[in-house]
């Protein structure tokens, strides 16, 4: 039997990539975990037509071109429009007794035994470009309607059709891109009298995005639990789910969470990109003296290192950083995470499934039979889970936490606060970063100006160290939304443990005093002065340091 070219064999030798083009498209797919056709597709490098065209030859099938032909309407009355919409497949023929139904993905030949004993025939598969067919299953699932769901729900204004079920989920998908591709972190819709107001969390702050009419409230909350896959008829009670799709062509896992109000159900959507890259140290804004130290630390072969600051405040991701830099073939790293928000190749990831029993406490116990080198526990939330990861970096392993606490030095205290016996403490904790996110300026529009007495008093600064520089504050343009910010960056606040730290916390010193140590001895710059230099560099404003740091 002759063997099939591959599509990397196709794409040459029909002359579509130069060798250049080709291996250009492998290692960003390689990089993003993305297949060759989607990178090709991606870097646009070819029209999707012409890369599914080969693929569909290296996979034995054949081709359909969706923007040429659209299936009948006989042809849907075959398969009912849920098991299209669910499977994600569009009947387009049908020739001597089989139905020829369109996939995105060769691997996806499986939906043709789905749908065959829903059809009552044979059905047979054929490829068409991913964006293609979402159009055509767009228009298919939009433009159906029928006398039952016209009774139901209200239609917003200027929707396209009269079923009100496919306005629904147009809203609900166009609600979500727009959120992914604003870099918004949250979507939080919230039911008022009259009204429901749609606000997305962009660069930590939240913006009104869409005011919606309440009629719509009831089909819209459906929607989402069917998408997460809750329970449709519960309104007393919260509930959690996970919703995962994809969005101009990338995955994004959305954690969401109901919550019953005096108006309704409320709905917050944690949208997390998986195929987004994850940032380096530099990149989260850690460099300097502190970076030196950071690297330091992370290379000692055990004992605690603790990030802590409040929810959102970018803990997480710095941690993730510092495991990426640590990920060598020759080490082995475990994580207990809740949840997993990015898959890190190379490292072995736990999820706490806390209704099946499997907590933090439970995969730290496993985790130490399984030899690693590095240990992540997401967060220590109780006794018993510090006390594990006590015991582990006590027996020669390197262990990366997270607590909620506003500074470094009440780390200490925290984990006493918790029942952990503090010489434990004193020999377990390495070091303790306390961080917290500020929203860059945006370089389109940042003002420049010339400081005065005021910002030499809130930066804690002598006018003389003032003389000579410019500061900037935000503006706003286009291209950040008017905000005068986009992204953000960490200010960081890095307490090393040394012999004089161990003593203080051995003998149960008072916080005031251990902090004032780490800051005059120790070489602890604090989260305030952090964000003082990066003022003095440019990145940040007087304005936006002080909303962060004030209440530190």
């Amino acid at each position: 039997m002759t063997k099939r070219p591959s599509l990397e064999e196709l794409v040459i030798s029909e002359g579509l990539l130069s060798e250049e083009e080709l291996g250009k498209a492998r290692a960003y797919g390689q990089g993003r975990g993305l297949q060759l056709e989607k990178a090709i597709s991606a870097l646009q490098l070819a029209s999707e037509k012409d890369v599914y065209k080969l693929l569909a030859q290296a996979a034995g099938m054949r081709f359909v071109d969706l923007e040429k032909s659209k299936p009948p309407a006989s042809m849907l009355e075959r398969i009912p429009l849920e098991q299209i919409e669910q499977n994600g497949a569009l009947p387009v023929a049908e020739k001597a007794g089989a139905l020829w139904v369109a996939i995105d993905d060769p691997l996806k030949t499986y939906v043709a035994d789905n749908l065959g004993f829903v059809a009552g025939c044979e059905v047979r598969c054929v490829l068409a470009g991913p964006k293609a067919l979402k159009r055509q299953l767009r228009r298919v699932l939009g433009d159906s309607s029928t006398d039952t769901k016209k009774s139901r729900g209200a239609v917003p204004a200027g929707a396209a059709s009269d079923d009100p079920d496919a306005p629904i989920i147009r809203l609900v998908e166009r609600t979500i891109a727009e959120a992914v591709l604003s870099r918004a972190s949250d979507i939080h819709i919230e039911p008022f009298e009259g009204r429901i107001r749609v606000r997305n969390r962009i660069d930590g702050v939240l913006r009104e995005k869409a005011v919606l009419d309440d009629a719509l409230h009831g089909a819209l909350i459906s929607r989402l639990k069917i998408m997460a896959s809750l329970d449709i008829a519960e309104k007393r009670k919260p509930q959690d789910g996970r919703i995962e799709m994809r969005v101009d062509d990338r995955a994004i896992d959305i954690r969401t969470s109901l919550l019953p109000s005096n108006h309704g159900e409320s709905v917050v959507m944690r949208l997390l990109d998986k195929e987004k890259n994850l940032l380096s140290l530099e990149a989260l804004g850690f460099a300097g003296e502190d970076r030196a130290r950071f690297d330091n630390l992370i290379k000692r072969p055990n004992g605690i290192v603790l990030v802590t600051g409040p929810t959102g405040s970018g803990k997480t991701t710095t941690l993730y950083a510092a495991l990426s830099q640590l990920n060598r073939p020759d080490t082995k790293i475990i994580t207990a995470e809740d949840p997993v928000e990015f898959n890190i190749p190379g490292i072995n990831q736990c999820q706490v499934k806390s209704r099946i029993g499997l907590s933090f406490a439970k995969i730290l116990r496993a985790m130490l039979r399984q030899a690693p080198n590095i240990i992540l526990v997401g967060e220590i939330r109780d006794k018993e889970a510090a006390e594990i990861a006590i015991q582990a970096a006590l027996t020669g392993h390197l262990v990366f936490s997270t607590l909620h606490t506003n500074d470094a030095p009440s780390a200490i205290t925290r984990l006493s606060d918790m029942g952990i016996k503090p010489f434990l403490v004193s020999a377990a904790i390495q070091a303790v970063m306390a961080q917290r996110l500020v929203r860059v300026l945006c370089q389109e529009c940042k003002q420049e100006y010339q400081p005065g007495q005021t910002e030499a008093r809130a930066l804690g600064l002598e006018m003389s160290r003032l003389d000579g520089v410019s500061l900037y504050q935000a503006r706003g343009c286009d291209a950040c939304e008017q905000s005068g910010y986009r992204g953000r960056l960490g200010v960081f606040e890095l307490m090393v443990m040394d012999a004089q730290l161990r003593e203080m916390t051995f003998k149960g010193e008072p916080l005031r005093v251990m902090r004032e140590y780490a800051r005059n001895s120790a070489g602890m710059r604090t989260l305030a002065e952090d964000g003082v230099r990066k003022v003095l560099d440019g990145l940040i404003s007087v304005d936006e340091l002080l909303r962060v740091t004030a209440a530190v």
